[in-house]
C-alpha cells in the first residue's frame, strides 16, 4: 500500500496547535458515508468451508467464490521500551492472506485526542509493505469518536484514502444513548456528539456495540466502542464490526492482529 495523501501523514514533530489543525483538515476530508466498493452481505469472519456452504447456489447458476470477498485487514499494536510493533492482518473469507509488521520507534508520549501523531507513523510503515490492497481497514482505535472527528483510524483511512473503520476498548468522548452496563450479545446503542465534539451537539458519531457476553449474571463484558473512520458510514461500521466477530469480544481481523503482535514482542524480550 502506498499514501494517497501523504501531506497527512501524521507528523509527531508538530506542536500541539500544529496536529489538532491538521486533525480539523482531516475530518473535512473524511467520508462519513459508505463509499466502498464490496457488498457488506459477503463479509464474514468465517472459515472458507464455512464461507462456501452460506453463498452456495443451486447447479447451473453461479458460486460466489471466496476470491470475491473483501480483503479485510486487521491493525494493532504492541510496545516494547520505546518502540512500537505494528501488526497487520489480512483476512478473506475467514482466511489469512497475509501479515506483515514493523518495527519503529516512539518519538511523543501517549496525548489523549492525539494518538495518531504517536502510532501512526509506525501503522503507516506496517501497511506500506502489504503486498495486496485491502477492502476495508479495522482499526484498534476510534475513528469518527474523537475531539476533533479525526481518530486513529480516520487519519489512517484518509491516507490511504481505503475505507476504515475504528475499533476501541474505550470511550474516548461522546455519550450513549442508553446505559452500557451488562447488556446482552449483539445489543448497540448510538453514541452521540456532546460538547467535548468539534461538530453539533446529539449527531450520532459512532456505537456502543456488545460484541460478547458472559452468560453467568457474576461477570461482565465491556462493550466496543466503533466509529466510521472514512468512506464508511455510522450504522454500516456497527454492522461491519458484528459480522467481524466470531465469538470473541475483538472483530477477528485485530484479533488476530493483536496476537500476532504480541508473538513479535515475545520474540524481543
Amino acid at each position: 500500500m502506498e499514501p494517497v495523501r501523504p501531506e497527512f501523514l501524521p507528523d509527531p514533530s508538530l506542536s500541539r496547535d500544529e496536529m489538532e489543525s491538521l486533525q480539523r483538515e482531516i475530518a473535512d476530508d473524511a467520508v462519513f458515508d459508505d463509499d466502498f466498493g464490496f457488498d457488506p452481505a459477503a463479509l464474514s469472519s468465517a472459515s472458507p468451508a464455512a464461507q462456501q456452504q452460506l453463498t452456495e447456489t443451486p447447479t447451473g447458476s453461479d458460486t460466489e467464490s471466496i476470491a470475491d470477498t473483501p480483503l479485510v485487514a486487521g491493525v494493532d499494536q504492541a510496545f516494547f521500551d520505546d518502540q512500537a510493533i505494528s501488526a497487520v492482518v489480512v483476512l478473506q473469507g475467514g482466511e489469512v492472506v497475509e501479515r506483515t509488521h514493523a518495527i519503529t520507534d516512539l518519538s511523543i508520549p501517549y496525548i489523549p485526542g492525539l494518538l495518531a501523531f504517536r502510532e501512526g507513523g509506525p501503522i503507516v510503515a506496517a501497511l506500506e509493505t502489504l503486498d495486496c490492497d485491502p477492502d476495508l481497514l479495522c482499526v484498534d482505535g476510534s475513528g469518527r469518536i474523537h475531539y476533533r472527528q479525526a481518530g486513529l483510524a480516520t487519519h489512517i483511512g484518509v491516507v490511504f484514502d481505503t475505507p476504515s473503520i475504528g475499533v476501541a476498548k474505550n470511550l474516548l468522548c461522546g455519550s450513549p444513548q442508553e446505559s452500557v452496563d451488562d447488556r446482552p450479545t449483539g445489543w448497540r446503542t448510538p453514541i452521540e456528539a456532546d460538547d467535548a465534539v468539534d461538530c453539533a451537539d446529539g449527531m450520532i458519531i459512532g456505537y456502543a456495540y456488545q460484541s460478547r457476553q458472559y452468560e453467568s449474571s457474576n461477570r461482565h463484558i465491556n462493550p466496543l466502542y466503533v466509529s466510521p473512520g472514512h468512506r464508511v458510514a455510522v450504522d454500516t461500521t456497527v454492522d461491519l464490526v458484528a459480522a467481524l466477530c466470531d465469538g470473541y469480544k475483538l472483530p477477528e481481523p485485530t484479533r488476530l492482529a493483536d496476537s500476532y503482535a504480541d508473538d513479535l514482542k515475545a520474540e524481543l524480550s
